[in-house]
């Protein structure tokens, strides 16, 4: 399990482990918060080919999915 602050969470950079459509790499370029401030969502966007996606950003914790940092 990965461990993040989610006040860290802006320009992250992140591996996927099982990529797809060679989308290995992604920076977080956006973080959406609720009205108490919280983070709810982020946004990835495919470093090769600049796609974005939004994403629950507890999926990051998922280290079978997620590496922190490039690799």
């Amino acid at each position: 399990m990965n461990r993040i602050n989610p006040e860290k969470l802006m320009k992250s950079k992140w591996t996927a482990i099982d990529p797809v459509n060679r989308q290995r790499h992604f920076i977080v370029t956006d973080v959406q918060r609720n009205d108490e401030g919280v983070v709810v969502s982020c946004e990835l966007e495919a470093v090769l080919t600049r796609k974005a996606a939004q994403i629950d950003w507890h999926e990051l914790k998922d280290a079978s999915r997620w590496q922190m940092g490039w690799k």
